[in-house]
């Protein structure tokens, strides 16, 4: 798994079960695991640091509109270089993963163009993974 140049950040979740948690973020998307208690994992995605917590009270349902889809308001995810987004996107579809936001081309020949694609964990988590061909488009106004 590559690693972003940027300090990593920390990020806690919640997650209805351990075990699936783990079967979805080191299994699927091949996050390695760190340490552990039998009420919460940290993963490591792309050389930063989430941590699953179980919880009763996972998920949520509020969107904002952004460039013509339903976006998730609450997510987290990672901006990938762009091979290894396509490489991701093509694992999880290969995988059968169902998006929320299918893989494409977010604010396309605008500026902020960039791959966006959204999926959920299996506690419902909202999840974006996205990439820019030009990374000084990141902040870009």
């Amino acid at each position: 798994m590559t690693t972003n140049p940027i300090p990593p950040f920390h990020l806690a979740f919640p997650v209805r079960d351990k075990e699936e948690a783990r079967a979805f973020y080191a299994g699927l998307l091949g996050c390695p695991v760190g340490r552990e208690s039998d009420r919460w994992i940290d993963f490591n995605l792309y050389g930063h640091q989430i941590v699953a917590h179980v919880s009763e009270e996972a998920g949520a349902n509020a969107t904002n509109p952004v460039d013509g889809e339903d976006v998730p308001a609450s997510h987290f995810g990672v901006i990938l270089g762009w091979d290894d987004w396509h490489r991701l996107a093509d694992s999880l579809k290969a995988a059968g993963l169902k998006f929320l936001i299918e893989p494409q081309i977010r604010f396309k020949g605008q500026v902020g163009e960039q791959a966006t694609m959204f999926f959920l964990d299996p506690s419902g988590n909202a999840l974006e993974f996205k990439s820019f061909q030009d990374m000084s488009q990141i902040f870009a106004r």
